[in-house]
């Protein structure tokens, strides 16, 4: 069995993990392999020596078993990077805060793991987005997928933006905001959520369109259809806008053509057996959680 371990940061939780991990994965003879720049971290910052001797990745390739995240939801938006399509299960221990995709506690890893290799788990199948513009962005084309969600927004001005918007070639509205997100059902508890937007269990074919702080308050999310291809184009004051892909942000042109539609492959979530979404979801909103009940 082969691991891939991928981090972006450090702490006291972050070398705590890794020690954990690689010291089980290690008593189980499972080849372990960390992210280039996480090791590099790891190795400058920490003050003992345990992570020497490991071996390191830059890209990943189908003779991994699973890639192991270790940090909180943007870690592992980061992490599907390398992931990409080659269909390399996620699993993601939570250094973090409120996590939803990061869900095994520092202190239960070696539980968590050996579940995993005695193969009582589940898979999950992520839906992502796709992005093209025209004309083309190299930023964008570089790694043109997303998700959680692709968002257009304001830049470089308090005014707001007219996000023009077309739902498979069919006129939906004109916006009046700080920008529209476009979101997966995993991303429907991130930035979506903190605009109003629903939550929509990971296996919906669907996608939300959340308007952030439209100047028309009749203006509400609104959910479709995963295969219906978007159509956006931003005016403003300003001559150019941000568009934003998870944690990846370029800038784009005024009237620049956004298409947006449902990716042709998913990214695979490891979820064990004894939590489910249900579980996180009440966890981590506290539903539930009032003196009367």
């Amino acid at each position: 069995m082969k691991v891939a371990v991928f981090g972006r940061f450090y702490n006291e939780r972050t070398t705590t993990s890794v020690e954990r991990l690689s010291e089980f994965l290690s008593k189980k003879n499972i080849k372990v392999y960390f992210e280039k720049q996480f090791f590099d971290l790891l190795s400058s910052e920490s003050s003992n020596n345990n992570f020497e001797g490991f071996k390191t990745f830059e890209t990943l390739d189908t003779s991994f078993n699973f890639l192991v995240s270790i940090g909180g939801d943007g870690t592992i938006l980061r992490a599907i990077t390398f992931v990409k399509d080659i269909d390399i299960p996620i699993i993601g221990i939570n250094t973090g805060r409120l996590g939803f995709l990061a869900t095994i506690q520092v202190d239960v890893i070696e539980h968590a793991l050996q579940n995993i290799i005695d193969g009582k788990y589940k898979i999950s199948e992520r839906s992502l987005l796709t992005v093209e513009t025209t004309p083309e962005n190299k930023d964008i084309k570089a790694l043109s997928f997303a998700l959680n969600e692709v968002a257009v927004s304001r830049k470089n001005t308090t005014s707001m933006i007219t996000v023009d918007t077309h739902l498979d070639g069919e006129y939906l509205t004109s916006y009046w905001s700080d920008g529209l997100i476009v979101s997966t059902p995993t991303g429907s508890t991130g930035y979506s959520l903190s605009c109003g937007g629903p939550v929509i269990t990971p296996g919906t074919n669907s996608f939300v369109l959340t308007p952030i702080a439209p100047h028309n308050l009749s203006a509400r999310p609104l959910i479709i259809p995963d295969s219906t291809e978007i159509h956006l184009k931003v005016n403003g004051r300003e001559e150019s806008h941000l568009v934003s892909l998870d944690s990846r942000i370029a800038t784009l042109e005024n009237e620049t053509l956004i298409k947006i539609k449902k990716a042709d492959f998913k990214i695979k979530m490891i979820d064990l057996l004894d939590e489910s979404f249900l579980t996180t979801l009440r966890k981590k909103l506290l539903w539930g959680e009032d003196k009367r009940n």
